[in-house]
């Protein structure tokens, strides 16, 4: 048998007391970046190479037998207060982008084609395949405005009571909270995390994923490079989103943390870096604010500009434009994008 998200109930049964008894809620999170990165890197920063995007033989990335999303990912959206069409839009289009082939390079697919390097012990790659299969819209915020990380599992629980379907075979929820939504955590420590819900609380084991709007609340912490830290001063410019919202534009790129690092980790048993489960460096952490060629040390890399002035590294569907961190390649041992320019 395959090793995909199928076996999620069988192997949370073999593991959920180990992971419960180092901590009571371990999670993968986008992590608030410790440095943050402008236009040119001071002084001869990047040297004679432009291969400065976190290549080191230090990285000891490693995998620790769990599943990989191996199966065709169904993602369902869950819509916490109130959004704007066009903000929905613009994540719908990033995330069926993953799966579009027809975007020119360097396109989100190609982005992608990364996270498929990484398999399981059978040799089934992470799917090349995602869909959006079902929306739920809470625009009332029927569990409030502030949230706790359980009180998360509880809107996915509301959710499959009111039409989305419990998928555990297939499924991956996305909890994506708007403007004015209060999350434990969010803006001190980090920006979306990923994790699988307890079956005591939505009756089955479901990977998940929230990530919250931040374009009022913390855009220059969880907005960046669109919105820039004040200690920073004059000497970083912010970048001009590609698509006019700084929260939604930051926003996808968080999105694209969390599910590359939930497809290749799910059960927190798969790939990493060191040797903490409850506290691993996961595929996108260790590309943190690395967006192209040259990047890190406070530097986003090389990434291009439009007509218009808008800062975009990759392209989606129907013309659309997205600025994407890098993913960490198995095969080079750097962070690698396909914007790269060397």
């Amino acid at each position: 048998m395959s090793s995909s998200i199928s076996l999620h109930s069988f192997l949370l049964l073999l593991l959920l007391p180990l992971i419960l008894a180092a901590s009571p809620f371990p999670y993968r999170s986008s992590k608030i970046p410790i440095s943050v990165a402008g236009g040119k890197p001071p002084g001869d920063t990047l040297g004679e190479s432009k291969r400065f995007e976190g290549s080191s033989d230090l990285v000891h990335l490693r995998y620790h037998m769990g599943p990989v999303l191996s199966s065709p990912i169904k993602l369902y959206l869950i819509w916490y207060g109130r959004w704007a069409i066009s903000q929905q839009s613009t994540i719908r289009d990033f995330l069926l982008s993953i799966s579009d082939t027809t975007a020119p390079s360097p396109s989100v697919s190609e982005w992608w084609s990364t996270v498929s390097l990484y398999a399981d012990q059978t040799g089934s790659h992470v799917t090349r395949s995602l869909s959006i299969a079902g929306e739920s819209s809470n625009p009332s915020l029927s569990r409030g405005s502030s949230l706790t990380r359980l009180s998360i599992q509880q809107v996915i629980a509301d959710s499959i009571r009111t039409g989305l379907p419990a998928d555990h075979r297939n499924g991956v929820y996305l909890v994506l909270t708007a403007s004015g939504v209060d999350v434990q955590d969010f803006c001190r420590a980090v920006c979306g995390f990923h994790y699988f819900t307890f079956s005591s609380m939505v009756g089955q084991t479901l990977p998940y994923a929230w990530i919250g709007y931040s374009g009022r609340q913390c855009p220059e912490v969880c907005a960046y490079p669109f919105a820039v830290p004040a200690y920073m001063g004059r000497s970083t410019a912010a970048m001009r989103p590609p698509n006019g919202d700084i929260g939604v534009d930051g926003m996808v790129s968080v999105i694209a943390h969390e599910l590359a690092e939930l497809s290749t980790n799910p059960l927190v048993n798969a790939w990493y870096a060191g040797d903490d489960p409850t506290s691993p460096a996961e595929i996108a952490d260790l590309c943190e604010g690395v967006y192209g060629s040259g990047g890190g040390g406070g530097y986003t890399g090389e990434v291009a500009t439009d007509v218009a002035g808008r800062r975009f590294n990759l392209n989606g569907r129907k013309g659309r434009k997205f600025l994407i961190q890098w993913v960490w390649s198995p095969v080079l041992r750097a962070c690698a994008g396909p914007n790269a320019v060397n």
